[in-house]
């Protein structure tokens, strides 16, 4: 699996039905081969001005799509997780 985006509502981290299918399909990848890795890159919306908000809101995605994955049997060791705000 090469890529899989996932969204989230305007303001939220919250896992929605389709990205958990989404997240399942890619846990069940990387239990088929121990040696994948995945980085989680996450982006929220925002202005110059809200960059630290966007900051906090795009972690807070990534920290939740990676508890997913650990919830499914990921290890946390094969997650990599970047926020990168509204970059």
């Amino acid at each position: 699996m090469n890529g899989c985006r996932i969204g989230f509502d305007a303001g939220s981290a919250r896992i929605s039905a389709d990205a958990t299918n989404a997240l399942k399909k890619v846990a069940q990848s990387m239990a088929a081969d121990d040696k994948l890795r995945i980085q989680l890159l996450a982006y929220a919306g925002g202005t110059d001005e809200t960059a630290s908000q966007a900051r906090r809101l795009s972690l807070s995605r990534a920290l939740a799509a990676r508890s997913y994955l650990i919830g499914e049997g990921v290890r946390s060791t094969r997650t990599d997780v970047r926020a990168l705000g509204n970059k």
